[in-house]
């Protein structure tokens, strides 16, 4: 369940509560994005992200909880595959559905394709296409050993959120869509969305990194997911 007391800032997967009721609600995620990196904890909020159903110019959809593609083991994508420009189309249309969520990140097992692909911009903003990312076959190679805990919520898990702690800061291995190697260090809020994504493409969802208490919270929730959308969850 989400609070009614907390406002929220949302990734595609992500939502961040402040742990204090003076929250502010900034006018784009562009300045939420910046208010997160200048402050470095969760001084700020949004808009919570919304379900797309169907989005123009691609079929994929985003799947519900428990649909079995978001437990699937997730293979890297080919040489092949980069080659002939399949996973490049693949990441276009993800994007046309992160924006149509608006959120800021998406794993490629939330839409049905077992590969290890991510997307990315922290700005939310699709005019702002240059701050696209995308991550292949991406890797965490260092994790600090700071670490902090924000509310998470996720598109896949609808009406419901816990607190999820993390790494301040990450090492990141990956390939980008020409197949070439990139490496990269994220921190603050680049560091929660990458973390909070690649989590999926190893089968994990963040309902598995809640305590007890939490978990126990949104039981209910998970029932009825269980109850609404059954074994195969929804496209």
């Amino acid at each position: 369940m989400r609070p009614s007391s907390a406002a929220m800032i949302t990734l595609c997967s992500i939502a961040f509560s402040l742990h204090s009721i003076t929250a502010f609600m900034p006018s784009s995620k562009a300045e939420m994005s910046a208010s997160y990196r200048n402050s470095g904890k969760d001084a700020f909020a949004a808009a919570e992200e919304v379900d797309p159903g169907v989005v123009d110019g691609t079929d994929l959809r985003v799947l519900k909880y428990p649909n079995p593609s978001l437990r699937e083991k997730n293979s890297e994508c080919t040489e092949d595959e980069l080659k002939d420009g399949s996973i490049a189309k693949i990441a276009k249309e993800m994007f046309l559905v992160m924006y149509a969520a608006e959120g800021v990140g998406l794993a490629a097992p939330q839409v049905g394709i077992n590969k290890r692909l991510m997307v990315y911009n922290e700005s939310g903003d699709k005019k702002k296409w240059l701050n696209e990312i995308v991550m292949v076959n991406p890797k965490i190679v260092e994790f600090s050993e700071a670490k902090d805990v924000e509310l998470e919520a996720c598109l896949s898990f609808p009406n419901m959120n816990g607190k999820v702690e993390r790494s301040k800061w990450i090492k990141v291995e990956a390939q980008n869509l020409k197949g070439k190697k990139i490496k990269k260090k994220f921190k603050g809020w680049e560091a929660r969305i990458f973390q909070h994504e690649y989590d999926h493409l190893d089968g994990v969802v963040y309902i598995d990194r809640l305590d007890d208490a939490d978990r126990g919270e949104v039981q209910p929730v998970l029932d009825e997911l269980i109850e609404t959308f059954g074994d195969g969850g929804e496209l």
